[in-house]
């Protein structure tokens, strides 16, 4: 069981950056290849970006590859996501998942193989 908390969402003009941080609890955190997605007003939640457990590799959706960078740090049982040059379209919840599975990131941007779920952050990108 791992229970995860988001932080660090807000409200940012177009082309600003915001760093969202999920820290998960228990002692098995590097057991877990991560994943961060997203829900906008309307719409199904949708991948952003994965990584590995032993963070060696990462992956991401198409809309935000160069603007964002996943990261995690096992000893502080946490992961970032580095976001950059913010548009209004990026306007969302944002959640972070935990997937049991020895997994590259490529192979983690299915929603189904992730167990564990944060409450989720918003972030609100102003035009």
């Amino acid at each position: 069981q791992v229970q995860l908390v988001e932080s660090g969402g807000g409200l940012v003009q177009a082309g600003g950056s915001l760093r969202l941080s999920c820290a998960a609890s228990g002692r098995t955190f590097s057991s877990y290849g991560m994943g961060w997605f997203r829900q906008a007003p309307g719409k199904e939640r949708e991948f952003v970006a994965a990584i590995s457990r032993s963070g060696a590799t990462t992956y991401y959706a198409d809309s935000v590859k160069g603007r964002f960078t996943i990261s995690r740090d096992n000893a502080k049982n946490t992961v970032y996501l580095q976001m950059n040059s913010l548009k209004p379209e990026d306007t969302a919840v944002y959640y972070c998942a935990a997937a049991p599975l020895p997994l590259a990131a490529q192979s983690l941007a299915v929603m189904s193989r992730y167990n564990y779920w944060g409450q989720g952050t918003q972030v609100t990108v102003s035009s």
